[in-house]
């Protein structure tokens, strides 16, 4: 955890030197329609609304981590790639990916990861490398948050599994 951390806190603001002119395009979501993320469940509370609103987690609910289960770790790095766009790296901890078992099974211990660029929603993962083909200039957060197998956010202490970085990407000159 040491270690995760130390890397988290090293990495969490990176400056990169390499600019581009557009946003990319939202990569497709493997067919998987997500609606308009502007309902809750009936039962959901103004609480659960305000932790889940910035990513729509509540499209398809939260698993808390059970008690003496190893809480599953993230972390997220970003490199500009040497010819263009971002490389980012997820590292885990205490779960897995698990792109064959989406939407079949739904344990805590593995899944997938969606991707957030500046609070929305880009693409699923189903490994540790994500390839951004470019950004505007500006500054950015990039967030990777765990889901299970069927797609609820994985929640610790009722917070969600997830990791931020900022990019700031210079004007060109």
């Amino acid at each position: 955890m040491r270690k995760f951390l130390t890397h988290l806190m090293a990495t969490g603001l990176l400056t990169v030197g390499v600019s581009a002119i557009s946003a990319p395009p939202a990569p497709a979501d493997m067919g998987h329609d997500h609606g308009d993320g502007h309902s809750a469940p009936a039962d959901m509370t103004t609480e659960d609304m305000t932790t889940e609103a910035d990513h729509g987690h509540h499209d398809h609910g939260m698993v808390e981590i059970p008690a003496g289960q190893a809480v599953p770790e993230v972390v997220i790095d970003v490199f500009a790639d040497s010819v263009a766009g971002w490389n980012v790296e997820v590292a885990i901890a205490n779960w897995s990916f698990a792109p064959e078992q989406v939407n079949i099974n739904n344990l805590t211990t593995e899944g997938h990861a969606h991707l957030y660029l500046n609070g929305e929603k880009l693409t699923r993962l189903y490994s540790e490398w994500y390839y951004i083909p470019e950004l505007p200039p500006g500054e950015h957060v990039l967030t990777v948050g765990l889901n299970t197998n069927t797609h609820a956010a994985l929640m610790h202490d009722g917070m969600p599994i997830e990791a931020s970085i900022q990019i700031i990407v210079p004007e060109a000159e």
